[in-house]
């Protein structure tokens, strides 16, 4: 990267982990079941629920627990059951219009990253009818609080209850872009565990190694808290100990209970401190090819952990002593190298792959582009890499 952006990177950067302390960040209130939710939405005087989710999860039996609770509180409710991966600009048009013509007040997510994402969109254009969803990607282009949101997690990993951020897709260029301001966040997190039991084996890895993503590039990033490195740490110790046990028994119910929580720990931490590279790039490759984020961020954390190289090897260090991946006595590199071994290691054991063979190399340079474009000055990365620095990152994933 040339020095003069670099320079321009630096310097939004600093000021923009400057500004933390004075942004209007919020956490979530926490929730643990369906009939608290159902009894605080009663208690807003809200006549009828708009649910967000996908077919998938209504076929699972995840979202009767909270209708029956709604209806044993007097509150209707309509269903959007249409939310796919990946959720697109006209999903999100359709979900608003079923919001509007049956007059519903509020908003549930039943279900992983997408539907939550879907449901922020669908809640900012309601209050924002005036604005396309495009024109409110980017940064703090909605400022209007939504109508009141309530996020179920039935995912350990993409930590979208706690976020500011909804990633949406434009069908047309098959790009992904992120709707980023504070209104987005859900107003309530209901942290069931129940609603993980049983999560099949590949989603649970691709999800709780979404996680780990989150939790280690809001660690080893250059704008983080004391309070955001302390929930990534945290975090991290939860990934490294309940992962695989989830993996191997899915209906572990301390397990799923830690897995949750450590995704929440981490959606905190990167809603402060941001996340880099792994997610701009794994953006690019889900939006042009309709890989899972998941699966992409598992695949791609640990080679750009490597492509960072010295720069991260302190901060690893630090993560692999806490969660006991490292000895205490290994230097900076030894630690840092174990931490980057355990993260391969957990992707072979949980059978995810190590490339992709989708990735077309004509397709690299506009996905590159849209990386350094998401990426830069945006995420305060550890090393900064321009277009063709970042373009390598694909090859190095391409099978």
């Amino acid at each position: 990267m040339n020095i003069f952006k670099a320079a321009y990177c630096r310097t939004f950067q600093f000021v923009m982990k400057v500004a933390i302390p004075l942004l209007p960040y919020r956490q979530s209130k926490i929730l643990q079941s369906a009939n608290e939710a159902a009894e605080v939405i009663k208690q807003l005087n809200v006549k009828k629920v708009f649910i967000a989710t996908d077919a998938g999860v209504v076929k699972c039996g995840l979202t009767e627990d909270f209708k029956k609770a709604l209806t044993e509180n007097e509150i209707e409710y309509v269903v959007y059951d249409k939310t796919m991966p990946n959720p697109t600009i006209d999903s999100v048009e359709e979900a608003r219009t079923m919001y509007i013509e049956n007059g519903c007040q509020t908003i549930a997510a039943i279900g992983g990253g997408s539907a939550m994402d879907l449901a922020k969109a669908c809640g900012a254009r309601i209050v924002r009818p005036k604005k396309s969803v495009k024109q409110m990607g980017g940064l703090l282009h909605v400022g209007k609080k939504l109508p009141p949101l309530f996020a179920f997690p039935t995912t350990a990993g993409t930590g979208s209850e706690t976020t500011i951020a909804a990633v949406i897709t434009d069908s047309k260029t098959h790009r992904k872009f992120a709707i980023n301001d504070f209104p987005l966040i859900p107003k309530y997190a209901v942290l069931d565990y129940k609603l993980t039991l049983g999560l099949p084996k590949a989603m649970t890895a691709y999800t709780g190694m979404d996680a780990l993503t989150h939790a280690v590039e809001a660690y080893i990033g250059r704008s983080t808290t004391r309070d955001t490195r302390a929930k990534a740490v945290e975090a991290v110790k939860l990934i490294i100990d309940n992962l695989k046990v989830c993996y191997d028994d899915p209906t572990n119910a301390e397990a799923r209970k830690n897995m949750l929580f450590a995704s929440h720990y981490a959606g905190i931490a990167f809603t402060k401190s941001y996340v880099g590279y792994v997610h701009a790039v794994a953006h690019s490759l889900s939006g042009r090819y309709g890989l899972g984020h998941g699966l992409t961020n598992a695949v791609l954390l640990p080679v750009v952990l490597e492509v960072y190289g010295k720069k991260v090897y302190k901060k690893l260090a630090r993560l692999a002593r806490a969660s006991s991946v490292a000895e205490l006595t290994d230097n900076n590199e030894v630690a840092a190298k174990k931490f980057i071994a355990r993260i391969y290691e957990m992707n072979e054991y949980m059978n995810i792959p190590k490339g992709f063979e989708e990735i077309k190399d004509e397709d690299i340079p506009l996905m590159a582009k849209y990386a350094d474009m998401e990426g830069n000055p945006l995420y305060p990365v550890p090393k900064l890499m321009n277009k063709k620095q970042l373009s390598k990152i694909y090859y190095m994933v391409k099978l």
